[in-house]
């Protein structure tokens, strides 16, 4: 190689990188002017039509939010409705199986011949019911001494008793039976005036 060449080589290379690197920056230009937005002319007709399609769209929209929660509290209602319903038909039958806890609760309850085997019978059934009642979230309303409560208590008589003070429970004719904070049955009570 002569020296004409080794100087031309690395001047014809360094003659050719800055006309590359000056083309994409013509593309870029050109590229820009191509981005940029063209106008159209709409007549009237078409610009009522087109909102006319963007009121439509906005009430398809509106429709669908609608029916989306209206679905949403749907599924919400049918929800508690459910809850609702096995709840109330739980207190409806643990209310019927109150009358044999009563009188399972008074045979087990009744003194004398401790050894028959009837009667041990009978207290092991008894204590089994109770044992189930308290699994199934049941809870005995017991209020001897406690405050007078309506919602909670039936008061079948009163008594004048200096001991005790105004409206509190003077003694438990039959106990309350409560399913969480529901009242399953009232306790029957004898209030002191």
């Amino acid at each position: 190689m002569s020296k004409k060449e080794k100087n031309l080589s690395p001047a014809g290379e360094q003659e050719q990188a800055p006309q590359e690197a000056q083309q994409p920056q013509e593309v870029t230009e050109e590229y820009r002017q191509e981005e940029t937005p063209e106008t159209f002319t709409v007549t009237r007709e078409q610009m009522e039509k087109m909102e006319a399609l963007a009121g439509q769209l906005s009430s398809l929209h509106d429709q669908h939010l609608r029916l989306a929660a209206e679905y949403d509290n749907y599924r919400k209602r049918t929800t508690r409705e459910k809850e609702t319903i096995y709840q109330d038909a739980k207190l409806d039958t643990i209310a019927k199986f109150l009358e044999v806890y009563d009188n399972l609760e008074r045979a087990a309850s009744q003194t004398g011949d401790e050894d028959n085997v009837h009667k041990q019978g009978m207290v092991m059934i008894f204590n089994q019911l109770r044992n189930v009642l308290e699994k199934m979230g049941v809870t005995i309303d017991d209020p001897q001494g406690q405050p007078f409560d309506p919602a909670r208590h039936n008061a079948v008589l009163h008594v004048d008793d200096e001991l005790l003070g105004e409206g509190i429970v003077s003694q438990v004719f039959q106990k309350g039976f409560l399913l969480g904070e529901r009242v399953i049955r009232c306790a029957t009570v004898q209030v002191a005036n």
